[in-house]
């Protein structure tokens, strides 16, 4: 979030820090296209979706990954549980102690490399979206989505997207109609025409894919 309370910061741009601000996207976006407003209609407010920034977020997103959000949030609780949430004790941790909390081989992998990278978390914060992501995706097992995720979430970033995630998608393709799930580079197409507030655009996918399908496409 913004040290100094701002809502825009020169060389980034918009930062959502409370619910007015994903309102005023939501706002935005129904005026734009009224298929968003006809999903609003069925979602109601949306959440503001803010989580702190820094190590233990980027871990969640990892752990969040290709897993449905019940099994995500039952590692994620079993990992802090176990105190298992910062680069100390990930690195001090053995394979069983990570696999008891529910990482795969692959993310226990993973884990020990966001922890051996020694990212600068204060410094993403005043950089402009696309070089936080390359600069996240430089670490093993961070790919395009966790990185995306981040950027919304941790960082707040206004106009971020994420088109490989599988409920977008799929909200995508029920509320506008599309004879088939848009795929990454389609969907990223379409966002397009949803900046700057494709963060909220994503928020209102979400609540519409929750409503649709009757359960929660992210955590």
């Amino acid at each position: 979030m913004a040290s100094n309370g701002q809502t825009f910061l020169p060389g980034v741009g918009r930062i959502i820090q409370c619910d007015a601000c994903v309102t005023e996207g939501a706002e935005w976006l129904a005026a734009h296209d009224s298929r968003f407003a006809d999903a609003l209609k069925l979602t109601g407010p949306l959440p503001l979706r803010r989580k702190p920034d820094g190590f233990a977020e980027l871990l969640s997103a990892i752990v969040s990954q290709q897993v449905s959000v019940a099994s995500a949030t039952a590692i994620w609780a079993r990992m802090k549980d176990a105190k298992l949430t910062g680069p100390r004790n990930i690195l001090r941790a053995t394979d069983d102690d990570l696999r008891t909390a529910g990482l795969s081989r692959q993310k226990i992998r993973y884990a020990r490399a966001l922890a051996e990278a020694h990212i600068d978390f204060d410094a993403l914060r005043d950089i402009p979206d696309a070089e936080v992501i390359a600069r996240l995706v430089e670490v093993p097992g961070i790919g395009d989505w966790t990185a995306e995720i981040y950027a919304m979430f941790s960082l707040g970033r206004a106009d971020v997207f994420a088109p490989g995630d599988l409920a977008l998608q799929e909200a995508a393709r029920l509320l506008f109609d599309l004879p088939a799930r848009p795929q990454d580079r389609e969907l990223r197409q379409m966002t397009e025409d949803w900046s700057p507030w494709r963060s909220v655009a994503a928020r209102i996918l979400w609540a519409y894919y929750r409503v649709a399908k009757d359960r929660e496409g992210i955590r």
